[in-house]
């Protein structure tokens, strides 16, 4: 709605609230999201590369100006030092498929990928570019939300990607839709009542540039990033499905 009143590129930073039954060692119920949306001036690859700069220019600060920090969770959780490139690696979602079926993992077609396959991966990409921080893009359509873009050459696939650390995903993003008529007509091939959001699609009827964007989820950049094995080291506080006190 802020891209539509004009605002080129809009962000926030707040606690995110997920009423999910997600018991397992990278989700909370509650964490801090780091969002932002942009107009996109020619392809959604412009939402990409502001992923790139801001996040090689997040690793090279704590690098850099945080060793007294990071020698402190070292010596109580030893990890090594996260590999990245200056120009960050990205692949298609077939390439990734085509890389874990050659290692002998079988995929769904055109599914999404699971926890032991997303780490698999990340493991293969370590290995044959060097890298622990990664884009993948181009995934099917049917695992997406209503509101990505499909694809313009071939509309089984979306303008969207996942961003990874460690072979977890710590991003999601894409290209938004932002015609009224396609976004009621995706939201009830999902299965939503269109009138559920009427708020949401009359806010593009006036016209929208096209934009994308991503969230990122802040206590699972710095879990993967310190390589902890848990979430719930990096919250001061977390809350779980079992945990809301204190």
């Amino acid at each position: 709605m802020s891209i539509c009143g004009g605002f080129g590129r809009v962000f926030e930073v707040g606690p995110v609230f997920r009423a999910e039954n997600s018991n397992t060692h990278r989700h909370l119920c509650e964490f801090i999201g780091l969002d932002a949306e942009m107009e996109i001036k020619e392809h959604y690859f412009e939402v990409c590369d502001i992923i790139d700069g801001l996040f090689v220019a997040i690793f090279k600060h704590l690098n850099e100006n945080c060793q007294k920090e990071l020698e402190t969770i070292n010596r109580q959780y030893p990890f090594e030092p996260l590999k990245y490139l200056e120009k960050t690696l990205k692949l298609t979602y077939a390439e990734g498929i085509q890389m874990l079926k050659d290692a002998g993992t079988e995929i769904e077609p055109m599914g999404d990928l699971n926890t032991e396959a997303e780490k698999k991966l990340g493991r293969l990409v370590k290995e044959k570019y060097g890298t622990e921080f990664f884009i993948l893009y181009r995934y099917p359509l049917a695992v997406r939300p209503f509101y990505t873009m499909p694809c313009y050459d071939d509309p089984a696939y979306s303008n969207s990607f996942d961003v990874f650390i460690r072979g977890e995903e710590i991003i999601s993003g894409a290209q938004r839709v932002h015609t009224p008529e396609l976004l009621r007509k995706r939201a009830i091939e999902c299965g939503i009542d269109a009138s559920t959001i009427s708020s949401y699609i009359e806010s593009f009827s006036f016209g929208a540039s096209p934009h994308g964007g991503f969230g990122v989820g802040l206590e699972r950049v710095v879990m993967l990033f310190c390589a902890l094995n848990n979430i719930r080291k990096t919250s001061l506080f977390p809350r779980d499905p079992q945990r809301l006190t204190p």
